[in-house]
């Protein structure tokens, strides 16, 4: 029996396993990856270290995916995330399970993750070359290969894992999108997710990048809550990044400037009770000493103008003449200082990729396209997304295992 010839266009996360598994189901695989390095995405992730994927079943990953949940029900029956964990373990890479139940390499390093997928892949069988697809080539319904460097390719399945359009320095420049719609597959509109968010209210220059390490969110759209949190919030000069708020991003499913609104808890380690005794002792010990001097004991500096003017309080009011009035807009604010969003950043500063190739025109058992014969998809090209903790690499690898043996 003629062995299969499987391309696999894209060496990322989903691209390899797809590769890995093609091989260990018996074909011949071919990696296509446009960049010199492999997994140059994965390399990034999780600040370098790579949150590889959740140490949780299959219904938690599911309850974690708000987009198209339900197609990936096979792909993680078959490939879960405690499989995921014991096939890097098994391939040498020791992992660790942090806050959050999110698992990482115990070298902190996202680029032993890449090179032990890439070490795996050419164990079984994979050849991996670095060389731009620019099309995928299709006769009477079916895949018959690809074209790269200006050369026909025969291959007799086609796996497209080119991942979505954010990060594009690292490859992912929606290439899948432009093969799957020439293959007449529907694009949902694209959009970030996991990104950073412009607010309506100015930035000062001086709170420029302060990042803030222990903080309380809160997220409401038109009042109503949707989302809580702990962490880390980074003020930048358009509003506000870090890792909280890429988090809170990736809810906000339908964005317009004033339907979202965040409260940050600046003191969220004491009740406000507890705080307003702060407050009151605070002032006490400086009653000759003007507000602004009052904050530091409080605030950051780099904070403090903005936190003034926010609370309209003048910043050379003494301390002892603070009314009680004046302490509960201080403590109010201290507790819920408000932001009102305008804007996801550009998609290129997007964690990941919202939208893509429509679920309704995969098969979810195989991956395989239901308008093409022989043609896959695998990864963040699918219009499926997910929450930070490593679920979207797991929908990766799921989905990739199963497109590639299938």
């Amino acid at each position: 029996m003629k062995q299969r010839r499987t391309a696999v266009i894209g060496g990322g996360a989903a691209g390899m396993m797809a590769g890995i598994f093609g091989a260990y189901a018996g074909d011949e695989v071919t990696i296509c990856e446009k960049n010199r390095r492999i997994g140059r995405k994965l390399c990034i992730t999780g600040k370098g270290r790579c949150n590889v994927t959740n140490n949780c079943d299959t219904d938690t990953v599911i309850a974690n995916i708000p987009a198209n949940s339900r197609f990936l029900y096979s792909a993680l029956h078959r490939f879960a995330p405690s499989d995921m964990m014991a096939f890097l373990e098994a391939n040498g890479l020791p992992l660790k399970t942090e806050r959050g139940n999110r698992v990482f390499p115990v070298s902190d390093r996202a680029s032993d993750v890449a090179d032990t997928l890439l070490r795996v892949s050419r164990q079984a069988g994979c050849q991996v070359v670095c060389q731009t697809v620019t099309d995928i080539v299709i006769a009477d319904g079916t895949v018959t290969g690809i074209e790269a460097n200006g050369k026909f390719l025969p291959f007799d399945k086609v796996i497209v894992a080119c991942g979505g359009v954010s990060y594009p320095l690292t490859g992912s420049t929606g290439d899948g999108y432009a093969f799957a719609a020439k293959a007449g597959h529907t694009i949902v509109p694209l959009k970030p997710s996991l990104v950073p968010l412009e607010t309506v209210e100015r930035i000062p220059p001086e709170a420029d990048k302060l990042l803030l390490k222990n903080i309380g969110l809160t997220v409401t759209e038109h009042d109503k809550k949707i989302y809580t949190d702990f962490g880390e919030l980074q003020f930048m000069k358009y509003g506000v990044s870090g890792a909280v708020i890429r988090s809170a991003s990736s809810h906000m499913r339908e964005m317009q400037s004033g339907r979202y609104r965040l409260a940050i808890d600046l003191k969220p380690a004491l009740s406000a009770e507890k705080l307003d005794a702060r407050l009151l002792r605070e002032l006490a010990a400086r009653k000759t000493y003007d507000y602004a001097y009052l904050l530091h004991a409080l605030l950051p500096k780099q904070m403090i103008g903005m936190f003034i003017q926010r609370s309209g309080i003048p910043s050379d009011r003494r301390c002892s003449d603070m009314t009680r009035t004046d302490r509960q807009t201080i403590l109010s604010l201290l507790k819920c200082f408000p932001l009102t969003v305008k804007s996801f950043r550009p998609i290129e500063e997007a964690i990941v990729t919202s939208g893509g190739v429509s679920t309704k025109e995969i098969n979810p058992k195989t991956m395989e396209s239901k308008l093409v014969k022989n043609l896959y998809f695998a990864g963040e090209v699918i219009d499926v997304d997910g929450y930070t903790g490593g679920f979207n690499l797991q929908a990766a690898f799921s989905t990739g295992v199963l497109a590639g043996e299938s």
